[in-house]
């Protein structure tokens, strides 16, 4: 970008201000399959996937599938450039007595890169707490991995004017202990409860508000060069029709997707319109 007498200094610094932190923030796009898929049919959709997505380059596409397809899906995309592994959950502890759980340790056997951490679902299902999924963020940073570590508010919360205190809530619980250098690997997502499989989504307004607040609140607990750096994701009815809008925000650097990522054909076409 080349800055001519055309157009005042303030101007310029800030158009180059602003591309600068765009750049380093590249948009990041999670498919999360929930309990969904069989080994057969998880295999069939990331052929497609890779088939469909195989010249993307300006986007982090990552797949979630359920831990039974782990291995080989991860065998699957073993040679592919631009798409990768995530797990859906995993224990704050390593190896050891803890039925049923699946640590860190067994989540790199299989190159997983991401975790989702906090998903609404299991705060709802799981009565997960805030404290614990610090404890598990702190877990997966030990073992390398990025955690992706999810926020939002209830429909209620919402319309009791609620959803800045909810956030500050889960944002400060959920990150706590974490260094400025482990935020920088983590992504936040942004998932109002109300939007999750309803065939509701936020505006891109009040998603830009949401993600502003969070990014500012980043800022208080890190700092300033901290915030900018994070991705924020945003994840709530996310379709191939919303997310251009969605992306286009200042402070939306991707999407958390559920049900649109279990078809090929919308989860890369959510993808493709998002650059």
């Amino acid at each position: 970008m080349v800055c001519k007498n055309l157009a005042p200094l303030n101007l310029c610094v800030f158009a180059l201000n602003f591309l600068k932190m765009n750049k380093e923030r590249k948009l990041i796009i999670a498919g999360n399959w929930k309990m969904n898929k069989t080994v057969a049919e998880a295999l069939a959709l990331v052929d497609d996937l890779k088939r469909d997505l195989s010249k993307v380059k300006e986007v982090d596409i990552v797949v979630c599938p359920p831990f039974t397809a782990l291995e080989l899906v991860s065998k699957a995309i073993l040679e592919t450039k631009n798409i990768r592994l995530g797990a859906q959950n995993m224990s704050e502890n390593n190896f050891g007595a803890f039925t049923g759980e699946i640590c860190a340790g067994m989540l790199k056997e299989f190159s997983v890169r991401y975790v989702i951490l906090g998903h609404s679902e299991r705060r709802q299902y799981q009565k997960e707490p805030d404290a614990l999924i610090a404890k598990k963020a702190l877990a997966a940073h030990a073992a390398t991995l990025k955690p992706i570590v999810c926020v939002g508010e209830t429909l209620a919360e919402r319309e009791a004017n609620e959803t800045e205190k909810v956030l500050e809530t889960q944002v400060r619980g959920s990150l706590a202990g974490l260094t400025k250098e482990q935020m920088v690997e983590t992504i936040l997502a942004y998932e109002p409860v109300w939007a999750i499989g309803t065939g509701k989504t936020a505006t891109t307004q009040q998603a830009q508000d949401a993600h502003a607040f969070i990014r500012k609140l980043l800022a208080q607990i890190f700092d300033e060069t901290t915030a900018r750096k994070v991705r924020i994701q945003y994840g709530g009815s996310v379709k191939p029709g919303n997310a251009k809008e969605l992306m286009s925000q200042p402070d939306v650097d991707g999407a958390l997707v559920g049900g649109a990522s279990l078809e090929s054909r919308s989860f890369a076409d959510i993808i493709k319109n998002s650059i």
